[in-house]
């Protein structure tokens, strides 16, 4: 699963991390992302989508049915 958010768009964050020394290696900083089903009245299916935390309360906040609309206004096949 990439850790990639389909409400929000967020997406890992590269960069360095530093030990004490100074020595540099790469690293990634995932999104918190959760597999979540929602039961979607207006199609009358349930949708599977990977969402951030921040998603998640999107998805509280606007409802279901807006998020999908706009997901799909995207051009976002759902």
């Amino acid at each position: 699963m990439s850790a990639h958010c389909d409400v929000t768009g967020r997406a890992p964050g590269f960069g360095k991390s530093v030990s004490h020394s100074h020595h540099r290696t790469s690293r990634r900083w995932d999104p918190n992302v959760q597999r979540k089903t929602y039961y979607v009245p207006s199609l009358g299916r349930r949708v599977t989508l990977t969402v951030s935390a921040k998603g998640i309360k999107t998805i509280d906040r606007d409802g279901i049915d807006s998020v999908i609309a706009r997901l799909r206004a995207d051009g976002k096949k759902i």
